[in-house]
C-alpha cells in the first residue's frame, strides 16, 4: 500500500527522463531477433520489455510472460514462424482469460502448428515452429491491433510476403502506422489501409541502429498532473514532436484541459505547462486510436470536476483487467457518477468534494495506479499494490516524489 499524502510542486525547472517506449521496444526486439544486424538503444526499462528479452533467448520449453499481453501476442507469431522451436507459451491467470484465437486462426491459415492446452481460443499455447511461406489471409481488425502487428513483424521473413484482408475495420490505427513506419525503415514494402495490410520483407537487411523514443503513454500522467495543478511547468526528455506513437495525441487532447506543450530541441525535451484558459463543461472524445489514454483522461476530468463521454473503448475489456469496469468501481468510490457500456464511459460533472483517503485497487494493471496518482493534487489517496507500475514505468513513484508528491509506504 502506498499513501499519497500531499502535493506541492518542487519547482519549474525539473526535467524527467522517461523510459523508452514499450510499444517501440517490443516491436524492435522482435525485429532484432529476426534480423540480427539491428542494434538498439534506449530500450524501455520495464517488466514487459524484460519479459520479451528473456523469452527471445529461448526456443524450447515453457515461457511464462506473466501479465505481458504484447509479449504474448508478438511471441505467438514469432515462435510459430521460428523453425525447430517447441515452446509452451503461458502467462498469469488474467492472461489465460485474454483471447488470442483470432491471431492463432490466422497463423494456422498460414500453416502454423499451434494447439490450445486449456480453453479454446485462450492461452496457454503449445507451439511447434516451422517456416511459414506467407500468402493471403482474412481476419478481423476490430479487436486488437496487436494481432495484426504480430503478423506484420514476422511477415518480414515470409518468402511470399503477407497480405491481410481486413474484416470489420481497424482499431488503434496509430499503432499499426508505427509498425509500418519501422518496417519501412528496415527496407520492407508495406501497404496499410482500412481494407488491406500488405508486407514484403527485404531480401536482406543492412545493419540498422535504432534508438527508442521515450514513452508518450508514460508522459500522459504528467499531463494529468499539470492539468490538476495550475501555474506550473515540467520538462519531459526525449519525446519527439513527429512521433510514431499514437499516444503523442495526448499533447493535442490536453490543450482542451489546460496544458500547453512546447518542444525544446536544444534540451531535447518537451516543456508542459498549465494554461489559465477556461475549461470546457464537458468533453466528448473518440479514443479508438488511443485507448491507453482513457484511464488518465477519465480520472483527470473527475479531478477537474468536468463531465466526459469517451467512446472507442472496446479494447479495454481485454486488457490487464476489464479497465472499463475497474474505472467505474474506483471512480465511484471517490464519489463519481459513472456509466459504462462495452465501448464507452460517461462521467457526470462533479458537484461535491472528492472523498479523501480512498484506497484505489489496481487490479494488476499499471495504468490504474498511474492514472489515479495525480489526484493527490486534490486529496490524499492510497494506492493498493503500487509495484504494478514496474510493468511499464518502474521509476514512476520516484519521479512523483521528485516533482513534489509526499509519499508514505504502508502495509
Amino acid at each position: 500500500m502506498l499513501e499519497l499524502k500531499t502535493f506541492k510542486p518542487a519547482g519549474d525547472h525539473i526535467i524527467l527522463s522517461l523510459t523508452g517506449s514499450k510499444s517501440e521496444t517490443n516491436r524492435m526486439l522482435i525485429l532484432q531477433a529476426l534480423w540480427p544486424g539491428i542494434s538498439l538503444s534506449n530500450l524501455a526499462e520495464c517488466d514487459d520489455a524484460a519479459v520479451m528479452i528473456q523469452a527471445l533467448k529461448k526456443s524450447q520449453g515453457t515461457i511464462d510472460v506473466g501479465h505481458a499481453g504484447t509479449a504474448m501476442r508478438f511471441l505467438t507469431a514469432y515462435f510459430a514462424s521460428l523453425p525447430q522451436c517447441s515452446v509452451v507459451l503461458t502467462g498469469s491467470k488474467r492472461m489465460k482469460e485474454r483471447p488470442i484465437g483470432i491471431l492463432v486462426d490466422a497463423l494456422k491459415a498460414l500453416g502454423a502448428d499451434i494447439n490450445y492446452l486449456g480453453q479454446e481460443g485462450y492461452p496457454p499455447l503449445a507451439i511447434n515452429g516451422r517456416p511459414l511461406k506467407g500468402g493471403q489471409i482474412s481476419m478481423s481488425g476490430a479487436v486488437s491491433s496487436q494481432y495484426l502487428t504480430a503478423l506484420m513483424l514476422v511477415a518480414t521473413k515470409f518468402e511470399q510476403g503477407l497480405t491481410i484482408n481486413i474484416k470489420g475495420g481497424l482499431t488503434s490505427i496509430p499503432y499499426l502506422s508505427m509498425t509500418a513506419s519501422i518496417l519501412k525503415d528496415l527496407g520492407c514494402e508495406v501497404g496499410l489501409n482500412s481494407e488491406e495490410i500488405s508486407v514484403r520483407g527485404p531480401a536482406e537487411s543492412e545493419n540498422k541502429m535504432w534508438s527508442v523514443e521515450s514513452d508518450w503513454s508514460g508522459a500522459s500522467y504528467w499531463y494529468s498532473l499539470l492539468a490538476l495543478n495550475k501555474h506550473w511547468k515540467l520538462g519531459l526528455r526525449y519525446l519527439k514532436e513527429k512521433s510514431l506513437q499514437g499516444d503523442r495525441a495526448v499533447a493535442d487532447l490536453f490543450e482542451a484541459l489546460g496544458v500547453i506543450t512546447d518542444f525544446d530541441d536544444s534540451k531535447q525535451c518537451v516543456w508542459i505547462s498549465s494554461s489559465p484558459r477556461a475549461l470546457p463543461d464537458s468533453i466528448d472524445w473518440d479514443l479508438s486510436s488511443t485507448p491507453d489514454l482513457a484511464q488518465t483522461i477519465a480520472v483527470c476530468c473527475f479531478g477537474l470536476g468536468i463531465a466526459c463521454h469517451l467512446t472507442g473503448l472496446h479494447t479495454l475489456k481485454i486488457k490487464e483487467t476489464d479497465r472499463l469496469e475497474a474505472l467505474s468501481i474506483e471512480l465511484t468510490k471517490l464519489g463519481a457518477i459513472v456509466e459504462t457500456t462495452d465501448h464507452s464511459l460517461t462521467l457526470e460533472a462533479r458537484d461535491q468534494a472528492i472523498k479523501p483517503g480512498v484506497t484505489i485497487e489496481t487490479y494488476n494493471d499499471h495504468r490504474m495506479a498511474m492514472a489515479f496518482a495525480p489526484l493527490v493534487t486534490q486529496v490524499p489517496i492510497l494506492i493498493e499494490h503500487p509495484e504494478v507500475v514496474s510493468k511499464s514505468y518502474p521509476n514512476f513513484w520516484k519521479d512523483m516524489a521528485q516533482v513534489g508528491a509526499v509519499l508514505s509506504q504502508g502495509n
